[in-house]
């Protein structure tokens, strides 16, 4: 399945790169489609029902689209989910368009945990330093876990950087029953 969720996702960054339109904006489009779809039970039915025809639900999409003013080009991808029994994939697919724009764009998505609510200037110092260490811009997104004690979690893909005060105390642990 990630297969074709990554294939729908680089075409459609591939259309959004083609017509020239804002990453940024599409995706937040995107994004919306997706809480439309996901608050309205009877619009998922709809878009999911195969025995609904594909020009119905077309029409559908068109006045949603008109109303919450969403730009062509996610007009046009929803339509081509829809004529594809993918729309149930719309938020798997949504992800995946956000970091194929975010790795075209040359964006690094780093997810930080912290013990603790960060202030705006250590989020920044913070992201300074992923950026150095990637040699990227980064696009970060927070949580806090007080399990942690200290310090933060900085998670880039696979790769985890942990500077938590309990991976240090866990690594001191480890250092100690193998000595």
């Amino acid at each position: 399945m990630a297969a074709i969720t990554n294939r729908y996702a680089r075409a459609f960054a591939d259309a959004v790169f083609d017509m020239k339109a804002d990453p940024d904006a599409v995706v937040s489009e995107l994004k919306g489609m997706l809480a439309l779809m996901q608050e309205s039970l009877p619009l998922q039915r709809i878009w999911e029902n195969p025995s609904i025809p594909a020009d119905q639900k077309r029409h559908l999409l068109d006045a949603l689209a008109s109303r919450a003013n969403f730009s062509k080009v996610v007009r046009n991808f929803t339509a081509v989910l829809i004529d594809h029994r993918r729309i149930e994939q719309l938020a798997e697919i949504t992800r995946e368009v956000e970091s194929e724009l975010d790795a075209r764009l040359g964006f690094a998505e780093a997810e930080i945990t912290s013990a603790r609510e960060l202030s705006d200037s250590e989020k920044h110092a913070l992201e300074g330093r992923v950026s150095t260490m990637t040699g990227k811009k980064v696009r970060a997104r927070y949580a806090v876990d007080h399990k942690l004690l200290g310090g933060a979690i900085v998670r880039l893909g696979s790769t985890i950087y942990d500077g938590s005060v309990k991976g240090q105390l866990q690594r001191m642990k480890e250092q100690l029953v193998a000595e």
